[in-house]
């Protein structure tokens, strides 16, 4: 789908996001301390470099304008699962399966709620 401009870079850096969750999935399901550690390494560098900063441009800029139109409910959704993946990605020092896992299975689920549900609606507001 073409994003309007506004969402254009969100919606790309999503691709990232995706390929980090796939790995960390693979990672934390191969059976390898060595594996799981180094993915929950790179999850953290990424999250840091990447997801956070991505996290921020949506948390002062779209939501905002998405509360403001009604969307109380999807703004609420997508503010608690960025706290979620906060948490979990201050976890994953501890390089256990489980919780790179947990991480993986959650920001697949984010991007793709993100992608099919908030930027669907903002797109919407966005063409009026």
């Amino acid at each position: 789908m073409k994003r309007h401009q506004t969402l254009q870079d969100l919606s790309r850096e999503h691709h990232t996001a995706l390929k980090l969750a796939l790995a960390a999935r693979r990672a934390a399901t191969s059976g390898s301390p060595r594996e799981i550690l180094a993915s929950a390494t790179a999850c953290a560098e990424v999250f840091a470099s990447h997801l956070e900063p991505h996290f921020v441009v949506e948390e002062t800029m779209l939501l905002p304008a998405m509360a403001q139109a009604g969307e109380g409910a999807l703004v609420e959704r997508t503010l608690n699962e960025h706290l979620a993946l906060r948490q979990l990605v201050s976890q994953l020092a501890v390089g256990d399966a489980a919780t790179l896992l947990n991480f993986a299975d959650l920001l697949s689920a984010h991007v793709r709620f993100e992608e099919r549900e908030l930027f669907e609606v903002a797109q919407a507001s966005l063409e009026h």
